[in-house]
């Protein structure tokens, strides 16, 4: 399909790529599979203290952004822009009104079978399919590792996929928010800093254990 490659050359040319995309989005070809995986975070709510942005779709468009500013600091940028674009469709199934609060549990391990059947439609590369799935899969890490949340797993992630990407991918996500001041940039930036920190000192001691018992 044309509109693949066309989608890809915005995607690694544009400064921002949002606007390439809103206007696709007003496209009938937004109304048919698998761009209804896309076009259906139009509708999804955030909370409005995390995401004063509005709709996942609008949250998108920022991270987008977010990475076509950054690509040239990734080790792969097409796998990272595309990562960008596809990283939350999990959460148009997974969003729900809980205890009076938008949630969007497990959107990552939704979006990675989602991101893989998305890209099945344009592409055969399964290298290609196969990162930017995990790079889905594993967005959230950020905040888990950070937070020491029970669902931080940097053993798997690790064996996986980049965690520099992983933090890069997660920098944009983390940026791309409404109302985005100087002082949230730096902080956010400082998060980003300590997942780094952390995921290495983890890796390192797992290492050396493992040198222990050779």
């Amino acid at each position: 399909m044309k509109i693949f490659p066309e989608i890809d050359d915005h995607l690694m040319n544009d400064l921002k790529p949002s606007a390439y995309i809103n206007e696709l989005s007003n496209r009938e070809l937004f109304k048919e599979y698998p761009f209804t995986l896309l076009s259906d975070l139009k509708k999804v709510p955030q909370s409005p203290k995390h995401h004063p942005e509005g709709s996942v779709w609008n949250h998108t468009m920022l991270v987008l952004d977010n990475a076509g500013e950054r690509k040239h600091l990734s080790q792969d940028p097409k796998v990272l822009m595309w990562s960008a674009l596809l990283h939350d469709l999990g959460k148009a199934s997974a969003t729900k009104m809980t205890k009076g609060r938008i949630t969007s549990y497990d959107h990552d391990k939704l979006g990675e079978g989602l991101a893989v059947k998305f890209l099945k439609e344009f592409t055969k590369d399964e290298e290609f399919i196969n990162k930017i799935s995990k790079m889905v899969r594993w967005h959230m890490q950020i905040l888990f590792v950070t937070k020491s949340l029970p669902f931080a797993d940097i053993r798997r992630m690790a064996s996986e996929i980049s965690v520099d990407e992983v933090a890069l991918l997660g920098l944009c996500d983390r940026l791309g928010r409404g109302n985005m001041t100087l002082e949230k940039k730096v902080s956010e930036e400082k998060s980003i800093l300590s997942f780094l920190e952390k995921c290495q000192m983890y890796l390192s001691d797992r290492k050396s254990s493992l040198d222990l018992v050779r």
